[in-house]
């Protein structure tokens, strides 16, 4: 298994700030910006809001190729194709079971605060008309892509995903014969992230954009307005995080929530800063193999998770649902909420990450199953951006846990090193992504779990 080549730091000695450092630093000055300037001057801020767009356009343009360069590296590089099985059956047993328990809480929490009841929405109207097919023949068929090569152009993880996985299981069959081709695409993810560092330098002017823009939009009324579903939905995510996730994590690896989610406090900023969990894909993938987990554990695993792993919005579309109902004066039944959540988390998938994707799968689900409620998802438009942070916030904790569950699980992972890392002894190579550094100590040939 591939390991940081970083020298672990001198106990009292004073960390060199690297650039990376600064560009966080200006992120957070940026965001405490854009909020005065919402505050402050909103129909000027509104203006800002093509800034947040580009930004976010600009690393969705790298997340295809960066999923299609891990996927096929990490299966093209395993000896035995039964070991991809092993892993992909387990992150999606997982990924299923956690997907359920969230719709469950959500679905508790909905039922003990009500919310939405005694607002008279009855004649709020929503436009449907641009929504995607969200049946189940609509979202296998969008599994499969138009040709081999638009995967990477079409901006779908899920077909993505499918072309990658081809394409690693092709290489693995090649044996010998791919392993050039295996080294050519190697040598494409570290160009790939080396763009994605040169992209990343105009994040203080996406964040700006994006926080000026919303407030700028909403302004503080519209969210005390609508408080009431906002905090309750803050405070579930929170407590799957801290409790569910956190209570899990400890059982199996022995590993503090808290330790987990400092060593990914950057990303959580670019994901509050932008309102998508995708711009810190990238990040995920490289922490993860920094950590001490097997290639092959997280390009399975994290890019599968961020389309099946989806306990933030899972939650999300439970309360957002009850909260509709309530307002129309239409009570969901209990056998009526199970029907519609469980079809909701079907039609969800690979919808994580994009930003008011969540928006677009709860009104595509109440369109296809209940269109009677769909007018009702205008009421929430407003303050959809900012639980869009905690969804996002929560999928990405979500998809960090299953991949050290699972990397444990396939005992693919190094305990010693991942002590080492959360305990802040071998930092995070900020200037390279620690890509550089992986791909020379890659093998082609990965120990499988026993």
């Amino acid at each position: 298994m591939s390991k940081m080549t970083n020298s672990p730091r001198v106990p009292g000695a004073r960390r060199r700030l690297d650039r990376a450092h600064y560009l966080y630093m200006f992120v957070i000055v940026a965001v405490a910006a854009g909020i005065a300037v919402g505050l402050a001057a909103p129909d000027v801020a509104k203006g800002f809001k093509p800034l947040g767009d580009t930004f976010v356009l600009l690393i969705k343009m790298m997340i295809a190729p960066i999923i299609f360069c891990t996927i096929v590296l990490g299966v093209g590089s395993i000896a035995k194709a039964a070991t991809v099985g092993k892993v992909g059956g387990l992150a999606l047993g997982y990924f299923l079971a956690m997907s359920t328990f969230a719709l469950a809480i959500g679905l508790v929490v909905g039922n003990l605060i009500h919310p939405g009841t005694g607002l008279n929405i009855a004649s709020s109207t929503y436009d449907v008309s641009t929504l995607p097919d969200s049946s189940t023949a609509g979202f296998l068929m969008g599994i499969v892509p138009t040709t081999l090569l638009s995967a990477l152009t079409a901006g779908s993880i899920l077909q993505t995903l499918f072309v990658a996985l081809l394409t690693g299981f092709a290489l693995q069959g090649m044996g010998s014969r791919g392993a050039p081709i295996l080294e050519a695409i190697r040598q494409i993810q570290i160009l790939v992230f080396r763009i994605l560092g040169m992209i990343m330098w105009v994040a203080p002017i996406g964040a700006f954009g994006a926080i000026a823009a919303v407030v700028g939009n909403t302004g503080i009324a519209a969210v005390i307005a609508l408080g009431t579903l906002m905090i309750a939905f803050y405070i579930t995510c929170a407590l799957f995080v801290v409790v569910i996730l956190g209570t899990l994590l400890k059982l199996v690896t022995g590993v503090n929530i808290f330790s987990l989610m400092r060593y990914l406090g950057r990303e959580y900023l670019l994901i509050v800063s932008t309102s998508s969990s995708e711009v810190a894909l990238p990040r995920l993938i490289a922490k993860m193999e920094h950590l001490g987990i097997s290639k092959p554990v997280v390009g399975i695993t994290v890019p599968t998770g961020y389309s099946f792993n989806l306990d933030g919005t899972a939650i999300y579309l439970t309360m957002a649902s009850l909260f509709i109902a309530n307002a129309m004066g239409t009570p969901l039944s209990i056998p009526e909420q199970v029907s519609l959540l469980l079809f909701m988390m079907i039609a969800s998938k690979g919808a994580a990450g994009v930003t008011g994707a969540g928006l677009a799968t709860l009104a595509g689900g109440l369109q296809a199953h209940r269109p009677d409620l769909v007018d009702g998802v205008g009421l929430i438009v407003g303050i959809d951006r900012f639980m869009s942070e905690a969804r996002a916030v929560t999928n990405f904790t979500g998809n960090a846990v299953a991949t050290i569950l699972v990397g444990t699980w396939t005992r693919q992972i190094d305990m010693t090193q991942v002590t080492r890392v959360l305990r802040r002894d071998d930092p995070f190579d900020e200037t390279s992504m620690s890509v550089d550094a992986h791909a020379a100590t890659t093998q082609p040939a990965v120990a499988t779990a026993p």
